[in-house]
């Protein structure tokens, strides 16, 4: 086994968010005329990128992807971290890069010398706090198996892989690379399914990643349900007790499960004044628990500190911290 210098490096989507206020009625006309669905990620083509940039109205642009808002979360904890996602070589590109390096997250893959654009994600919020995403994957879809940096990932006690990456068949194979490398080097791979309708579209490619491949699963409980096709949440948490080491579980305002080797702790939600933007929620958790996990703390700990984080970063628009997290440390233990 190699020794790490890094605690964890992710593996997802390099996107530059849009986030913007909007009404019901908006996301209801949108869902007539496109097929968005409120509360859901869905993929959208270029033009249409840029009919629904138009019709937004006044947003706010930050660098963003599940995995790279999980990595800042990371380094507001403190943690070592970095980052292997595919952006091209224009203006938002350079902004996402620069935005990650200003964190301490390591981040070096080459970037998309001709092809598509940096991708973006255009999110609109609802007065409930619900968001609804609708990704422009662009550059992103691009990263190959080539692009895995096999020294960084041995370099890491975990690797974190992205659902939403898992579209297109270059990026399955980057996964599978990645966790190889990882285990390989005696070290840890830890996945998150993103989101049911990724599940639905992958579902098998999914569970043999999971079951082959995977240590620690993230997911939400219609994730979970749709990737081993139960009603019941309790019997999607008995089928994937049996296939991972650790299984993080998040339930919303009901808290959070964790799971690992027939023991089971439930973690509250921690109370929050009010919800502005449930966007970065789960990237969030994730973030505190890897990073209670890099610091060798006990299961129920790991959720606490995720519950802390995902308070946090749902009391403001936008999905990475606007504070550092050390102070929730002391809060969870």
């Amino acid at each position: 086994m190699s020794e790490p210098t890094l605690d964890v490096v992710a593996v997802g989507n390099a996107l530059v968010d849009v986030l913007a206020q909007t009404t019901e009625e908006f996301i209801a006309q949108q869902k007539q005329e496109f097929g968005m669905e409120k509360g859901a990620m869905t993929l959208i083509d270029a033009l249409r990128a840029v009919d629904l940039y138009e019709a937004m109205g006044p947003g706010v642009e930050s660098s963003g992807g599940s995995a790279a808002n999980t990595m800042a979360g990371f380094a507001a904890f403190g943690g070592r971290g970095g980052f292997i996602g595919k952006v091209a070589g224009d203006t938002l590109g350079k902004v996402f890069a620069h935005d990650l390096r200003a964190l301490g997250v390591r981040f070096e893959t080459q970037p998309l010398v001709m092809g598509a654009p940096t991708g973006r994600c255009l999110i609109l919020i609802t007065p409930d706090g619900q968001r609804t995403m609708n990704t422009f994957l662009g550059a992103s879809v691009e990263l190959k198996p080539d692009d895995v940096d096999r020294a960084m990932i041995a370099s890491a006690r975990i690797i974190y892989l992205e659902g939403y990456l898992f579209d297109r068949p270059h990026a399955k194979q980057a996964f599978i690379r990645a966790a190889e490398y990882a285990h390989a080097a005696g070290h840890r791979v830890a996945l998150t399914l993103s989101d049911p309708f990724c599940v639905d579209r992958h579902r098998s490619d999914f569970l043999r990643l999971v079951e082959n491949h995977v240590d620690i699963l993230f997911a939400n409980e219609e994730e979970l349900k749709s990737l081993y096709m139960q009603e019941s949440f309790s019997d999607a948490m008995s089928a994937v007790d049996k296939h991972v080491e650790i299984a993080v579980l998040t339930r919303s305002e009901k808290g959070a499960v964790i799971l690992s080797k027939g023991k089971s702790w439930e973690i509250p939600a921690a109370p929050v004044a009010r919800v502005v933007d449930t966007t970065g929620a789960g990237d969030q958790f994730a973030a505190g628990f890897l990073y209670g996990l890099c610091q060798d703390m006990d299961l129920p700990t790991c959720g606490r500190l995720g519950a802390l984080a995902a308070a946090e970063v749902i009391q403001h628009v936008g999905p990475r911290p606007q504070s550092a997290y050390k102070d929730l440390i002391a809060r969870a233990a």
